[in-house]
């Protein structure tokens, strides 16, 4: 039976983490100016874990993510829960909203390069080409001479570095990206929260009032949480490139709000680099991988339906109807389809 061509839950998935992540950067312009960068990045976090670690313990699954693999959800906590946002926010001081928002589409150019060296993901000429088109349209937003989307040199190199360490983020979460989306985001949300508004608070911030506080765990369990949920998601259908290239959305999102709610103007320098960012895009989605290739014997845990990839015996001779978690054996496999890089699709071309 042949295998569809776009595994189309995981690229929904990318897309409703990409709008969710894009209404932060307004907002926290907006919303959260008066609090600093440190402990605004603090009690997004806490929302964002504090909400999914309820909605974790209500459904009652047993913890997914193997021992061997805490290192990977260390790594992935520090550089995305603890810099990135950090860094983010301090940029986000001097930097219009608009522009902070088609810059963070450079996130993807830096997960793909390190997808593409460290993991030895497959990429071909319309991938590059596609981030070249991303990475052109940031350096117009960003040195466009007198241009109002323009900004300082340092605060720009604070919001490109954030990219940077979100981008090792997502390709740590990669390694762990078969366990359960909803205690792999809450995990590190609760982790990088703690940490953030504790040091915030030893190095001398001051908490804002109530309301404010639940408002910016509200925005963080939606814009933090569930936007890395559905992240996680994504990576397991889509691999680490490709799933970067579908959320690069996000940053227009963020752009479209802050010229609608909050004045900023819409320029030339903006059209232009949204232009060249949007063509990008373009030519990640409707890329079209398709050769003859080799699944190696492999055991692991996941949810899954029985289909191509899942034609396994079970111990009572029953097989379960719809999605079903257990651990299981892919037997050698040789066939031909439509895919990406997910989770069993990682070999060498």
């Amino acid at each position: 039976m042949p295998l569809p061509s776009r595994p189309t839950s995981g690229i929904v998935a990318a897309l409703l983490a990409a709008l969710t992540f894009g209404l932060t950067v307004p907002l926290a312009k907006a919303w959260f100016s008066g609090v600093g960068p440190w402990l605004l990045a603090g009690l997004l976090y806490l929302g964002s874990g504090i909400g999914l670690s309820a909605w974790a313990v209500l459904r009652g699954r047993p913890w997914s993510v193997p021992l061997r693999d805490l290192p990977w959800l260390a790594g992935a906590v520090l550089a995305g829960g603890i810099v990135a946002p950090v860094l983010l926010l301090l940029g986000l001081r001097d930097v219009p909203a608009s522009t902070a928002s088609l810059m963070l589409t450079c996130e993807g150019l830096f997960t793909s390069l390190l997808a593409w060296i460290a993991f030895r993901e497959h990429y071909d000429r319309r991938i590059v080409l596609g981030f070249l088109a991303i990475a052109g349209g940031a350096i117009t937003l960003a040195l466009a001479p007198g241009s109002p989307q323009s900004a300082p040199l340092l605060p720009v190199v604070l919001v490109l570095t954030a990219c940077l360490a979100w981008g090792v983020d997502n390709n740590l979460t990669r390694v762990i990206a078969l366990a359960d989306p909803i205690q792999v985001a809450a995990a590190k949300g609760l982790v990088a929260g703690l940490t953030n508004t504790i040091l915030a608070v030893t190095l001398g911030a001051q908490l804002p009032a109530t309301a404010v506080s639940v408002l910016a765990g509200v925005v963080g369990f939606v814009g933090y949480g569930l936007s890395l949920a559905l992240f996680v998601y994504a990576l397991r259908e889509l691999g680490t490139s490709r799933t970067s290239a579908y959320f690069s959305v996000a940053p227009f999102v963020g752009a479209l709000v802050a010229v609608l709610t909050l004045g900023e103007p819409f320029t030339g320098a903006l059209m232009i680099a949204g232009a060249l960012m949007g063509w990008g895009v373009w030519l990640h989605v409707t890329e079209h991988h398709l050769h003859d290739h080799d699944h190696h014997s492999l055991e692991h845990e996941h949810a899954h339906d029985h289909d191509e990839h899942h034609d396994h015996q079970h111990g009572d001779d029953v097989v379960p109807q719809g999605s079903h978690t257990h651990r299981h054996t892919h037997a050698p496999l040789r066939h031909r389809h439509a895919h990406f890089p997910d989770a069993h699709h990682r070999h060498d071309h």
